[in-house]
């Protein structure tokens, strides 16, 4: 388990975070979502103690960032934003490096399950520098995970990868968070939507969202917008909005051949769809299409970040 508590991080007059708090269990995989310069990877590099916090703490496991930092980074693995390689060793050299470092026992059979887990077969014995951006992240990965530790922290893992790669790494990914507590940087939507079962969005170095993708759009969407296709006259749909209670009409388009399109609105905890189509049967308007826009994570995203947030 990870506790944050009212953590604070300046940067001489900058606040780049400002008193966050929230508990990820074991075995979560956490997508930390927020725009450029939100307070992601500040936040990230405080629990992993390469940062140490202005105000407040961190417990880790029941360490405290402040009293038991090696203790902290026995239990991570973590992969910076920027892939900390050394590009002129080989794979085998690397991960071997890295190994001694972490003063494994057993480096040589721990170095086989690693490789296999992220798919290094095929270039072990290559200088890292001549890899393509994919399987350099596949060694940052590598890394991370070679003392097998509980935890996993992944800061933008897909940056700049093609569309082939950001779908490998991210089955990867899945593989690893049947093992570890995962926490997931990005600003990639699709990415966290794909991979992670709880969200946390920050903006300007606070909490503005934490939960599932359905939680969060759920809670955002307060209204429901109606669209609707009929055959019937277009100032006769108007009526709708006065025999329905409390349905807004938001536009309506007279189409050739006497179709009407036209869109409403109304308040998502009170489901008006029955009463309108009750309505539309009454006055004899052939229903075409009738369905509601679903909000996206997008939608949400922007909403707290920038729509919110950003004034």
């Amino acid at each position: 388990m990870i506790q944050l508590q009212n953590l604070v991080k300046d940067y001489g007059s900058l606040r780049a975070v400002d008193h966050i708090n929230f508990t990820i269990n074991e075995g979560e995989i956490l997508g930390f979502l927020g725009p450029n310069g939100a307070g992601k990877s500040t936040t990230l590099k405080v629990i992993t103690c390469f940062l140490a916090p202005t105000e407040g703490n961190i417990f880790v496991e029941d360490y405290s960032v402040l009293e038991h930092s090696q203790e902290i980074r026995k239990l991570i693995g973590y992969l910076p934003e920027h892939n900390p390689l050394y590009t002129d060793m080989t794979v085998y050299d690397y991960l071997a490096f890295v190994s001694r470092i972490r003063q494994i026992g057993n480096f040589k059979e721990r170095l086989k399950e690693v490789i296999s887990t992220c798919g290094l077969h095929g270039v072990v014995g290559k200088p890292i520098h001549t890899l393509s951006k994919g399987y350099k992240q596949r060694v940052g990965l590598a890394q991370a995970i070679i003392h097998d530790p509980k935890i996993l922290i992944l800061d933008e893992p897909t940056s700049g990868l093609d569309p082939n790669q950001i779908a490998e790494i991210r089955q990867l990914i899945k593989h690893l968070g049947k093992e570890k507590t995962l926490i997931i940087s990005s600003h990639i939507l699709q990415e966290v939507q794909a991979v992670c079962n709880r969200i946390i969005i920050i903006n300007k170095g606070r909490i503005v969202a934490d939960g599932n993708t359905e939680e969060l759009k759920t809670s955002f969407q307060n209204k429901t917008k109606l669209n609707l296709e009929l055959l019937a006259d277009a100032t006769e749909v108007t009526s709708i909005i006065e025999h329905v209670k409390n349905v807004k009409l938001l536009s309506i388009n007279q189409k050739a051949n006497n179709v009407v399109e036209a869109v409403l609105e109304f308040q998502s905890d009170e489901d008006k769809r029955a009463d309108i189509y009750k309505y539309i049967r009454s006055k004899n308007w052939t229903l075409l299409e009738m369905h509601r826009d679903t909000i996206s994570l997008e939608a949400v995203f922007r909403n707290l970040t920038i729509e919110e947030g950003g004034k």
